[in-house]
Protein backbone atom coordinates (compact mmCIF):
# COMPACT_ATOMS: atom_id res chain seq x y z
CA UNK A 1 0.00 0.00 0.00
CA UNK A 2 2.93 2.17 0.75
CA UNK A 3 4.16 2.49 -3.08
CA UNK A 4 0.44 3.09 -4.18
CA UNK A 5 0.23 6.04 -1.12
CA UNK A 6 2.64 7.45 -2.97
CA UNK A 7 1.76 6.94 -6.69
CA UNK A 8 -1.42 8.56 -5.05
CA UNK A 9 0.35 11.26 -3.78
CA UNK A 10 2.40 12.40 -7.32
CA UNK A 11 -1.10 11.65 -9.57
CA UNK A 12 -2.90 14.69 -7.71
CA UNK A 13 -0.04 17.16 -6.48
CA UNK A 14 2.50 16.66 -9.03
CA UNK A 15 1.14 14.40 -11.97
CA UNK A 16 4.16 15.17 -14.31
CA UNK A 17 6.44 13.05 -11.94
CA UNK A 18 6.85 9.20 -12.79
CA UNK A 19 7.64 6.77 -9.71
CA UNK A 20 10.26 4.44 -11.06
CA UNK A 21 9.69 1.10 -10.01
CA UNK A 22 13.33 -1.23 -10.63
CA UNK A 23 13.48 -4.77 -10.82
CA UNK A 24 16.72 -4.28 -8.48
CA UNK A 25 16.38 -3.37 -5.14
CA UNK A 26 17.27 0.52 -4.32
CA UNK A 27 16.81 -0.33 -0.42
CA UNK A 28 20.59 0.98 0.37
CA UNK A 29 21.98 4.01 -0.95
CA UNK A 30 24.82 1.80 -2.75
CA UNK A 31 22.51 0.04 -4.78
CA UNK A 32 19.80 2.80 -5.63
CA UNK A 33 22.73 5.03 -6.73
CA UNK A 34 23.82 1.75 -9.04
CA UNK A 35 19.64 1.12 -10.15
CA UNK A 36 19.45 4.83 -10.83
CA UNK A 37 22.27 5.49 -13.10
CA UNK A 38 23.66 8.21 -10.40
CA UNK A 39 26.07 9.04 -7.65
CA UNK A 40 25.15 8.19 -4.32
CA UNK A 41 25.58 11.65 -2.64
CA UNK A 42 22.58 12.48 -5.35
CA UNK A 43 20.28 9.49 -3.36
CA UNK A 44 18.19 11.69 -0.97
CA UNK A 45 17.91 9.61 2.12
CA UNK A 46 15.36 10.35 4.27
CA UNK A 47 15.89 9.31 8.05
CA UNK A 48 12.82 8.74 10.56
CA UNK A 49 13.98 10.26 13.69
CA UNK A 50 12.37 11.39 17.14
CA UNK A 51 13.00 13.87 19.43
CA UNK A 52 11.62 13.87 22.33
CA UNK A 53 8.01 12.78 21.67
CA UNK A 54 7.54 14.20 18.57
CA UNK A 55 8.51 12.01 15.30
CA UNK A 56 9.75 13.78 11.94
CA UNK A 57 11.69 13.04 8.46
CA UNK A 58 15.63 14.26 7.95
CA UNK A 59 16.12 14.06 3.97
CA UNK A 60 19.71 14.06 3.25
CA UNK A 61 22.49 13.40 0.55
CA UNK A 62 22.95 9.82 0.52
CA UNK A 63 26.28 10.06 1.60
CA UNK A 64 25.98 12.84 4.46
CA UNK A 65 26.08 12.21 7.90
CA UNK A 66 23.92 13.45 10.34
CA UNK A 67 25.72 15.48 12.89
CA UNK A 68 24.59 15.18 16.52
CA UNK A 69 25.59 18.75 17.57
CA UNK A 70 23.70 20.64 14.62
CA UNK A 71 20.45 18.03 14.80
CA UNK A 72 20.20 19.14 18.78
CA UNK A 73 20.52 22.66 18.29
CA UNK A 74 18.46 22.33 15.12
CA UNK A 75 15.68 20.38 15.83
CA UNK A 76 15.32 20.85 19.23
CA UNK A 77 16.91 17.86 21.43
CA UNK A 78 19.04 14.60 20.91
CA UNK A 79 18.16 13.21 17.72
CA UNK A 80 16.86 9.42 18.07
CA UNK A 81 16.47 7.13 14.91
CA UNK A 82 13.42 4.61 14.96
CA UNK A 83 13.68 1.24 14.06
CA UNK A 84 11.79 -0.59 11.66
CA UNK A 85 8.25 -1.14 13.07
CA UNK A 86 8.19 2.54 14.01
CA UNK A 87 9.41 3.66 11.11
CA UNK A 88 6.93 1.72 9.17
CA UNK A 89 3.94 2.54 12.17
CA UNK A 90 4.56 6.39 11.39
CA UNK A 91 5.24 6.67 7.50
CA UNK A 92 3.69 3.43 6.17
CA UNK A 93 7.10 3.33 3.96
CA UNK A 94 9.58 0.34 4.51
CA UNK A 95 12.92 0.80 6.08
CA UNK A 96 14.44 1.72 2.47
CA UNK A 97 11.56 2.79 0.99
CA UNK A 98 10.75 6.05 3.21
CA UNK A 99 9.96 9.23 1.62
CA UNK A 100 8.24 12.65 2.73
CA UNK A 101 5.76 11.71 -0.12
CA UNK A 102 2.07 9.63 0.89
CA UNK A 103 2.39 9.66 4.37
CA UNK A 104 -0.72 8.68 6.48
CA UNK A 105 -0.61 11.82 8.73
CA UNK A 106 1.48 14.86 7.88
CA UNK A 107 5.06 14.84 9.86
CA UNK A 108 7.88 17.75 10.00
CA UNK A 109 10.07 17.27 7.44
CA UNK A 110 13.11 18.77 6.91
CA UNK A 111 15.85 18.89 3.90
CA UNK A 112 19.55 19.26 4.29
CA UNK A 113 21.03 21.37 2.71
CA UNK A 114 23.74 18.88 0.88
CA UNK A 115 20.69 18.39 -0.96
CA UNK A 116 20.86 21.58 -2.87
CA UNK A 117 24.32 20.68 -4.63
CA UNK A 118 22.52 18.86 -7.13
CA UNK A 119 19.85 19.21 -9.92
CA UNK A 120 18.54 16.22 -9.68
CA UNK A 121 17.88 13.93 -6.25
CA UNK A 122 16.34 10.60 -6.12
CA UNK A 123 14.26 9.57 -3.17
CA UNK A 124 12.98 6.39 -2.52
CA UNK A 125 8.81 6.23 -3.20
CA UNK A 126 7.13 4.14 -0.61
CA UNK A 127 9.21 1.08 -1.43
CA UNK A 128 12.45 -0.15 -1.69
CA UNK A 129 12.40 -0.50 -5.68
CA UNK A 130 11.08 2.45 -6.13
CA UNK A 131 12.43 6.05 -6.81
CA UNK A 132 11.51 9.55 -8.08
CA UNK A 133 13.58 11.60 -10.37
CA UNK A 134 12.98 15.32 -8.70
CA UNK A 135 14.82 18.73 -8.64
CA UNK A 136 15.66 19.39 -4.77
CA UNK A 137 13.83 22.23 -4.40
CA UNK A 138 10.53 20.68 -5.65
CA UNK A 139 11.20 17.79 -3.28
CA UNK A 140 10.94 20.84 -0.36
CA UNK A 141 8.26 22.05 -1.19
CA UNK A 142 6.16 19.46 -2.30
CA UNK A 143 6.91 18.00 1.05
CA UNK A 144 6.23 21.56 2.75
CA UNK A 145 10.09 20.85 3.77
CA UNK A 146 12.12 22.95 5.76
CA UNK A 147 15.84 23.39 5.00
CA UNK A 148 18.51 22.83 7.84
CA UNK A 149 22.21 22.46 7.77
CA UNK A 150 22.06 19.45 10.16
CA UNK A 151 24.88 17.55 8.59
CA UNK A 152 28.62 16.78 9.06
Amino acid sequence: MSLESVRAFFAEHAPDIEVVVTHASSATVALAAEAHGVMPAQIAKTICLRVGEKTMLVVTSGTARLDNRKCKDTLGGKPRMLDGEQVLAATSHPPGGVCPFGLPAPLPVFCDVTLRAFDEVVPAAGATNAAVRIAPQRMADLAGAKWVDVCQ
